[in-house]
């Protein structure tokens, strides 16, 4: 693990800013080596049927930021754990998208982050929000790869699974044209993948469809009233399901060349319901009461119906006694978010909304090959009081029982997100299998990987992987099962 004294990010924020940046600190520190671990030790039992790699995403600067940092700013590092046999093996690696490259090639950084003018940046995204693309976001397996991809909307990184070789920026056999948001969705059970595209100037949305060969098979335009920050969408068996929500470019900051967002409760949220190979012109507009939506947790068809799972914000902005862009910054990342669902009847038009729970939950995940259909299980993480984002806890929902089961990790532990891993051979849409995650314990300073039992949350973790170096909190994970992998091995 890289000391203070030889990472330059830490120096820096140990020494360079009035305002001490937790996010710089402790249990966001980055880590400065990439490294391999095999026959890593294990307190109780890995189980035999668990077999598959666990990645998980998150910003990791490599070098000292220009400005002030914010915890989106920082190069995309995928932490993996791979599970064979009952053994672990960990590795670690930088996402070398374009930007990376540039700074290794200059030796430090070369923009400034998203609270600082873009105005100097080398280049952006397709769309001109000249921010530094840094594919920290999501991870999405699809035909073979890991797709790593960015929040604000930019090129999809392909990396290799097991050996986290970045294999360079996915054009989908050069058919893709602009960029791809945060969390695409993919159908196991088709091979489709689903995207939308979105920017500042008109056209404000682009929806598109990759088919099971690798290629853009659909794409059209979605008129919106002006520039939005949509950050995920939904799926259903015959439908995709996009957001127009108010939480909105400030078009002043837009035209000095800074990227401002604020919400707007005088609109409502609109949900666009249309078919998966639709145009914009057979988009269903559905209103419900004004929030914002960061994660889906699923969507599925039921009669007349397309009903959709997320976790709401209900009010996405930061404290009013927040005065510093720093102070902003901390509460704006803190979400506050619970389960709520939508029903939106494609005969009549009516929408229906109600809350499911009220824990702050977020990150939601269901069983990968179930995503589009209806679930009976999702699992989310728990989110703590602090002050930064930290999750501090499990939770898994059973819908036809209308039940929840929760974990806690323990005083000074924290998560990430937790995507259900199913037993080898297991049925889907049960909870026959397991919930794996990334656990950093703050007084300890090591982190390890811990294995749950999705039938059996509440008692706690059967495995726990000692990991041989520091994973920093981040952002999102995923599950590529053994039978997955056999593509990344023959390369």
């Amino acid at each position: 693990m890289a000391s203070t004294s030889e990472h330059p990010v830490l120096v820096a924020a140990a020494t360079g800013e009035s305002e001490v940046n937790p996010y710089l600190m402790g249990v966001y520190a980055p880590v400065g080596e990439e490294i391999d671990a095999s026959d890593l030790e294990v307190v109780g039992e890995i189980p035999a049927d668990l077999n598959g790699v666990y990645l998980r995403n998150g910003p990791n600067p490599r070098f000292a930021p220009e400005g002030r940092y914010h915890w989106f700013d920082g190069d995309g590092m995928i932490h993996a754990v791979h599970l064979e046999n009952g053994k672990a093996r960990y590795r670690n690696r930088w996402i070398r998208t374009k930007a990376f490259e540039a700074e290794s090639a200059a030796g430090k950084a070369l923009w400034k982050g998203v609270m600082e003018s873009p105005e100097g940046n080398p280049f952006g995204n397709t769309h001109g929000v000249n921010v530094k693309d840094s594919a920290n976001t999501d991870l999405i397996f699809h035909r073979g790869k890991v797709l790593s991809t960015w929040y604000l909307c930019g090129t999809p990184y392909a990396v290799d699974p097991l050996s986290l070789k970045t294999l360079g920026a996915e054009d989908f056999l050069g058919t893709l044209v602009g960029d791809m948001m945060a969390h695409p969705k993919v159908d196991e059970r088709t091979g489709e993948l689903f995207w939308f595209d979105y920017g500042p100037r008109p056209p404000y949305l682009r929806y598109g469809v990759i088919s099971a060969d690798g290629k853009v098979a659909s794409t059209t335009e979605i008129e919106l009233l002006g520039p939005r920050l949509p950050h995920d969408m939904a799926i259903t068996e015959n439908h995709a399901v996009l957001m127009d929500l108010p939480l909105v470019q400030d078009m002043e900051a837009a035209r000095n060349g800074r990227h401002k967002l604020f919400f707007d409760r005088s609109l409502p949220s609109r949900f666009g319901v249309l078919p998966r190979y639709g145009n914009g012109s057979q988009i269903r507009w559905f209103e419900a009461s004004p929030c914002y939506i960061y994660h889906v947790v699923n969507s599925w068809e039921q009669g007349e119906e397309v009903v959709l799972d997320v976790c709401r914000v209900q009010r996405p902005r930061p404290r009013a006694d927040a005065l510093t862009p720093l102070a902003k910054m901390l509460s704006y990342l803190r979400l506050d978010a619970s389960l709520h669902r939508y029903r939106f009847n494609l005969r009549t038009g009516q929408c229906l909304e109600n809350q499911l729970d009220d824990d702050n939950t977020e990150f939601p995940s269901v069983d990968s090959r179930v995503a589009g259909g209806r679930n009976r299980f999702s699992y989310a993480v728990h989110i703590s009081p602090d002050a930064t984002l930290k999750f501090d806890g499990l939770v898994c929902y059973d819908n036809r029982a209308g039940t929840k089961t929760e974990h806690r990790f323990g005083p000074g532990r924290w998560g990430s997100e937790a995507p259900f891993a199913p037993r080898d051979g297991a049925a889907a849409d049960s909870d026959d299998g397991y919930l794996v995650t990334f656990v950093q314990d703050e007084r300890e300073g090591r982190s390890e990987l811990d294995v749950f039992d999705a039938a059996d949350l509440a008692a706690g973790p059967v495995a726990r992987v000692l990991l041989p170096q520091r994973v920093p909190l981040g952002f999102h994970a995923t599950w590529v099962r053994a039978d997955q992998l056999e593509p990344s091995r023959s390369r």
